[in-house]
């Protein structure tokens, strides 16, 4: 562009300049007849990828819809069966994504930060919030508050804060999957581990964790092709009639992975064996399900960037409830009541993920707090620069 603007500048110069107050040139400063070079462009914003909100968006509505079908399953082998595959896969998705983007993390101050206001202060205003609704919807106003003790969906948040804190040590093993793998055994067969932080869901999830650490662009892209979409189909048809015949002969709380085998009524074996079978049926369905995920963007990617906040606040729905009897009515426990929950569940999760809820809520979930924390030396001559 330079070049056609100013081909002739080089050949014929221009006419000398008017005077200004101070015509003189500077001798460390020489003239240049060259045109000045532009000034360096400031750095596009990262782009969001839309597959990512999208996968993260579903995640979350088949979250709300697994809850909202746990008061079915008593009565319904169907609800069962369909609980029992989402259970196998939900969480795992959502478990891998978020290691998928912590792989930069590592102990720079600033992201000590985000990790401490995106996620052990939401931790903390949630506990006391969920035991607080406790309180007034269970009428059990001695309902103590226990930080160490995380009541329902709040076990996520300590475990993210710990899976989080231990990334750079992944960095460094040789096979971490495994060793992730082999500790996540460890802990089915351990009971004396106890309810603190939920350390049994922290241990037995890790393994997805850890796996998205280290998945590149180039692993989703290979579950996204057309003939692994086409086989989506009859895998999850297979899933959804094992866990049909599977539904009486078993118990759901194996999927939660908050319990060793011998808290199961198992022997101690029957926790590797499970470890092993579980991380395998939930890999594959979890590849099913990042296949039919849409790539392009769509009317709710938007809503990716809010799923923790439909995550943890339709908790308080999805256990009112429960305390308020609203699945006594008879008419829930028939099919068409049954497609009733689940749109409703999966309405209000959507809903609470939308713009406006985040912003009536980041206070609480993406809090500033600039005032706890010192200035950095370091962050401020990179903002400097």
């Amino acid at each position: 562009m330079f070049r056609t603007a100013h081909g002739s500048h080089r050949s014929q110069p221009l006419p000398p300049a008017a005077p200004t107050v101070d015509a003189t040139p500077s001798p460390r400063a020489p003239h240049d007849p060259r045109p000045a070079p532009a000034s360096p462009a400031a750095p596009a914003p990262k782009q969001r990828d839309a597959f990512f909100d999208n996968a993260k968006y579903l995640a979350i509505v088949f979250v709300a819809m697994g809850h909202s079908w746990e008061p079915l399953t008593d009565g319904s082998r169907a609800a069962e069966a369909l609980y029992m595959v989402v259970y196998t896969f939900h969480m795992p998705a959502f478990i891998i994504v978020s290691g998928y983007f912590s792989r930069s993390f590592d102990m720079r101050p600033d992201r000590l930060r985000r990790l401490i206001t995106g996620v052990a202060v939401p931790y903390v205003i949630f506990e006391i919030a969920y035991t607080f609704f406790k309180r007034y919807a269970d009428d059990d106003p001695s309902q103590p508050i226990s930080l160490l003790d995380p009541w329902y969906l709040t076990w996520f948040l300590v475990a993210l804060f710990v899976w989080r804190l231990t990334t750079p040590l992944w960095k460094v093993i040789r096979w971490p999957v495994p060793v992730a793998l082999g500790i996540a055994m460890l802990a089915s067969i351990s009971p004396d581990i106890g309810d603190d932080l939920d350390l049994q869901r922290v241990l037995q999830f890790l393994p997805f964790f850890v796996l998205g650490l280290f998945l590149k662009p180039e692993h989703f892209q290979l579950v996204r092709r057309r003939e692994v979409r086409i086989i989506a189909v009859p895998v999850f048809l297979a899933a959804i009639t094992l866990a049909y015949w599977a539904g009486p002969r078993m118990t759901s709380a194996w999927f939660y992975h908050r319990d060793s085998a011998q808290e199961l009524g198992a022997p101690w074996w029957a926790g590797v064996v499970m470890t092993l079978a579980l991380f395998g049926c939930s890999m594959v369905l979890t590849a099913c399900f990042f296949a039919w995920v849409p790539g392009r963007k769509m009317w709710f990617t938007v809503l990716g960037a809010g799923t923790l906040y439909g995550y943890l606040l339709h908790g308080f729905l999805a256990k009112g409830s429960r305390f308020w009897g609203w699945f006594d009515a008879e008419w829930i426990h028939k099919p068409l009541g049954e497609v009733a929950v689940t749109v409703i569940a999966g309405t209000v999760v959507t809903l609470l993920c939308t713009p406006p809820v985040q912003r009536a809520f980041r206070f609480a979930m993406e809090p500033k707090m600039e005032w706890a924390f010192k200035k950095d030396a370091a962050e401020l001559a990179r903002s400097r620069r």
